[in-house]
């Protein structure tokens, strides 16, 4: 199947950092059908790309997503059933089936509106650095619905039952020093430095073997719903896990060099990628 037409989404790629960009800005990137399925196929499409390292969800023309596009995704979709249902497939695929287990670091970068639906993608990815100024807002119950989908589920899970009952049921507005405060980002910059601060993040990402970077993520997250005796099992597995096809050998190769070599310091770097070859002719 050809690859659909980017019309309301673009990807910008960077220095390993794969930019992509909800792209309505007219609309203040609210999410239509066709915005869905362009998001979903990217994700996939990026998930494998050998030049993106680090995949960074923003929205065009200075807004996140002011979430769902109300005419298009909802009242468009009332006579068509087989329809809303592929949009309604795509919309959760890729706002959290996808991000919630993606192979790569994902991070958000919210300036101006994050809004309803868009809290999925929000809370999804790995990282999430706002603009102090950003507007949250969970505004479903002023306009009559609950936050449907998995907002209300992602939104209880990520931070403590009295902030998310106070901003789900009085929708009201707040900022991204807030978003912080209540742990729903990992924090706040100005504008002017939102974009710096999401590189300087991606760039220290990229300094991690990537396989156990996303062994590391991925556990964090699988483990939040087990028992201690799973989650040892787990572990254990996924450690074990790491070994096979890391081309950086990563546990031998973070022992040598800081038990060997003495090259590093774990408590404040990670190991230094790409050495594995050149160890290994040295000892030939």
């Amino acid at each position: 199947m050809a690859a659909r037409k980017r019309e309301a989404t673009k990807v910008e790629k960077h220095n390993g950092i794969s930019w992509l960009i909800m792209n309505r800005p007219e609309k203040r990137n609210a999410m239509s059908p066709q915005l869905h399925y362009e998001m979903d196929e990217t994700l996939a499409e990026l998930e494998t790309d050998p030049d993106t390292k680090v995949v960074v969800i923003t929205g065009a023309g200075g807004n996140f997503s002011a979430g769902q596009d109300l005419r298009l995704f909802f009242r468009a979709m009332e006579k068509d059933p087989a329809g809303r249902k592929r949009s309604q497939e795509a919309a959760n695929r890729w706002r959290w089936e996808r991000l919630y287990n993606y192979d790569k670091p994902t991070i958000a970068m919210v300036h101006g509106y994050c809004v309803g639906g868009a809290f999925m993608q929000l809370l999804a990815t790995d990282f999430a650095i706002a603009a102090e100024d950003a507007v949250f807002s969970l505004s479903e119950v002023n306009w009559g619905i609950l936050p449907g989908a998995l907002v209300s589920k992602v939104v209880a899970d990520m931070v403590l039952p009295r902030h998310a009952l106070y901003y789900a049921c009085l929708g009201d507005p707040f900022d991204g020093k807030e978003a912080a405060r209540i742990g729903m980002i990992n924090y706040a910059v100005p504008k002017a430095n939102l974009e710096d601060e999401v590189v300087k993040l991606a760039e220290k990402l990229m300094k991690k073997s990537p396989a156990v970077l996303k062994a590391t993520k991925q556990a964090v997250r699988q483990v939040r719903t087990m028992d201690f005796w799973q989650s040892y099992d787990y572990l254990a597995a996924k450690g074990q896990a790491i070994k096979v096809g890391d081309n950086e050998d990563s546990y031998n190769t973070g022992l040598r060099q800081f038990l060997d070599e003495k090259s590093y310091k774990p408590t404040f770097e990670p190991f230094k990628l790409g050495t594995l070859v050149t160890h290994q002719t040295k000892k030939k």
